[in-house]
């Protein structure tokens, strides 16, 4: 199943980490980054390594993803994270401040393990259809929050719709699935997570990154696919089997391959919603 949802937890607290797995998100992101205080760095690996196995059991047992986010490559503690990720053999990393020579770096270090993109700078944009297909790229991330520092902007929303945009455009370029957006800082506010995750979802996101587990319901909400699109996916795909290859109307418009794709893609959503 493609994650709809990837729920942050600090490295430095195991106990978290469990009850993060249980929240019911698809995936879950374990942070050696922004979530640890520098001097907490070290300890945090360490308990890390000691917790790891009965984690990675749980996770499988409840099919949740397991992640770690790295601390960037430009930072002293990369080394570290990555030799940590390789000794727990993690399923995937997800790197932050994403941009070709990031991905060369860690790719030279760990040249099997996938990893998820987390573009969050200017230079990461700049070579965004790089990183897009560069090897080994699963997923592209929105660092919304980060970005808007490194632009010196103090609005999410239309200052950034550009880079929503290129993320969509380019994760389906790359024959990526549909982007993962970047936080909602409202934490207890439904209406503003509510709306937040619409917007997403108007870009062509497929998912979003939590920062606490009481987001997760919100969110799966917010990306199902209406049940009006549902119906009228189901409409389009039948009338076209039924058509056997020849042009049909559904709802008075012409279908053509690329709308039946998309009625495709929607029912296909709905089926790893199902299974979710």
């Amino acid at each position: 199943m493609v994650a709809r949802s990837y729920l942050f937890v600090p490295a430095s607290r195991p106990d978290r980490i469990g009850k993060a797995i249980a929240a019911g998100a698809d995936a879950v992101i374990v942070d050696l980054e922004d979530a640890v205080a520098p001097e907490a760095k070290d300890a945090a690996r360490s308990g890390l390594i000691a917790a790891w196995s009965v984690l990675r059991a749980q996770a499988d047992a409840a099919s949740v993803g397991l992640l770690v986010r790295v601390n960037g490559d430009d930072t002293a503690w990369f080394a570290d994270d990555i030799d940590i990720c390789a000794q727990l053999q993690v399923a995937a990393v997800v790197l932050p401040k994403a941009d070709p020579a990031a991905l060369a770096d860690f790719r030279k270090r760990l040249p099997t393990t996938p990893c998820l993109a987390l573009l969050e700078t200017a230079a990461g944009f700049d070579d965004l259809r790089t990183v897009a297909r560069a090897p080994g790229v699963e997923r592209l991330l929105f660092g919304s929050i980060d970005l808007m520092a490194d632009l010196d902007v103090a609005d999410d929303g239309a200052p950034l719709d550009y880079f929503r945009s290129a993320l969509v455009a380019a994760s389906r370029a790359a024959g990526l699935p549909a982007p993962v957006d970047g936080v909602c800082t409202a934490i207890g506010d439904a209406e503003a997570l509510a709306a937040d995750t619409a917007r997403g979802r108007r870009f062509g996101f497929g998912a979003k990154l939590l920062i606490h587990p009481n987001q997760v319901h919100g969110v799966h909400a917010g990306l199902a696919s209406a049940p009006e699109a549902v119906a009228w996916a189901r409409r389009v795909v039948e009338q076209a089997a039924a058509a056997n290859g020849a042009a049909i109307a559904v709802d008075g418009k012409m279908v053509d391959k690329p709308v039946l794709d998309h009625a495709l893609r929607i029912l296909a959503a709905v089926g790893r919603q199902s299974a979710g």
